[in-house]
């Protein structure tokens, strides 16, 4: 059965993120608008509440089909929807060689936990951003659904 994002995996997502309806390059010089959207990102580029909104589902359903396809063990909605952020910022494919895929598919839900904490750079620099992103996600993940 495919899972989707549940509430407090949104909930971190727009936190972590921040909603910005005028694009801007993000701390990887990459196009970011609203709620940490990349995909038609542009200089000069402006939305609004409810585009942002639409932008944010859309990019959900991405990190949720790399999940259900990618994890082959059972999760919890909150372990499903910290996986969820975590592929949300990094990309599928980040998250399809990592350690973390690779233990949590194991069985090592443990291990897979303390795995959030080592994706806290962008740049080559660790950022306290991330430092609190990965700390939250694997919060979420370790939370009792």
């Amino acid at each position: 059965m495919k899972q989707i994002v549940n509430g407090a995996g949104i909930a971190l997502i727009k936190q972590a993120e921040g909603l910005r309806l005028e694009a801007y390059r993000d701390t990887a010089g990459i196009w970011t608008i609203g709620y940490g959207h990349t995909a038609s990102a542009r200089a000069g580029l402006r939305i609004a509440a409810v585009t942002a909104e639409e932008l944010l589902r859309r990019d959900l359903a991405e990190a949720e089909r790399a999940i259900n396809q990618l994890v082959r063990v059972p999760l919890n909605p909150n372990q499903f929807s910290a996986l969820v952020c975590f592929v949300f910022n990094l990309g599928r494919r980040a998250f399809a060689t990592s350690t973390l895929l690779r233990r949590l598919n194991a069985g090592d839900y443990p291990g897979a936990a303390e795995e959030f904490g080592r994706w806290n750079k962008a740049g080559g620099r660790i950022l306290e951003g991330l430092v609190a992103r990965r700390a939250a996600e694997r919060r979420l993940f370790e939370a009792a659904a």
